[in-house]
């Protein structure tokens, strides 16, 4: 896909990327096509999938959630049924921000907020050891977030 992007292409991606409130007259200034050009552009992007969500980063701890948490989760037994049934409850957790299937000794790797360590502990026992099949939760915390992005590079 990357190779069917244009260097405006590029530059919208990228505009968007740094800001998606800009507005489309100031996207198209600032990469230098016509308001009409560029919205066709965008669209085009959205309906090829390359630009999926318009979104923004919030701060965690200023609505209360002090505790961020990587859970590492394995799963018993690994079949196809258990990992189907375990990421449809987990995409209905709001707790949970991200869910990744991953190699090594671990099977899942998940992104979650809670308001303070007991919330959290009281997450982890009622909520996630409460789904079938998961049989171990490793946890990581999170003391301080140095770098926080969701900008892909686009090279040249």
């Amino acid at each position: 896909m990357e190779n069917a992007l244009d260097h405006y292409d590029k530059a919208i991606i990228y505009a968007l990327q740094e800001d998606a409130s800009i507005s489309n007259l100031e996207l198209s200034k600032a990469i230098g096509l016509s308001p009409s050009a560029c919205l066709a552009r965008t669209k085009s992007l959205r309906e090829q999938g390359v630009i999926q969500q318009f979104t923004m980063f919030v701060d965690e701890k200023k609505l209360g959630m002090e505790t961020i948490a990587f859970a590492m989760v394995n799963l018993s037994p690994l079949t196809r049924e258990t990992a189907n049934s375990f990421v449809e409850k987990i995409n209905h957790i709001p707790n949970v921000l991200e869910c990744y299937t991953i190699t090594g000794e671990r099977d899942y790797l998940l992104k979650i907020v809670a308001q303070d360590m007991v919330v959290y502990r009281d997450f982890v026992i009622d909520t996630l050891m409460a789904i079938p099949g998961v049989n171990r939760v490793e946890t990581s915390m999170v003391m301080q977030t140095e770098k926080r992005t969701l900008s892909i590079p686009l090279g040249n």
